[in-house]
């Protein structure tokens, strides 16, 4: 059996900005494959940000998922 090593739970992204003519600018932050893949997102889904305090913000999606059904194996 092989081990089981724990998923990293933070990561360190930087936020960057565009800038365009006649446009306000506009920040972007990437979220890292391995937690996208965690949490199962996909391209084109929506998300909001939601502010908790000044230092902490919180993704939620905004329709819930249908949970993965896997059949068994026998």
């Amino acid at each position: 059996m092989g081990y089981l090593t724990p998923m990293q739970a933070e990561y360190v992204m930087k936020v960057q900005v565009i800038r365009s003519k006649r446009q306000p600018p506009r920040f972007y932050v990437n979220i890292p494959l391995p937690l996208a893949a965690a949490l199962d997102l996909e391209a084109g889904e929506e998300v909001q940000w939601q502010l908790l305090e000044r230092t902490d913000l919180r993704l939620r999606r905004r329709k819930a998922k249908r949970p993965v059904r896997r059949m068994k194996i026998r």
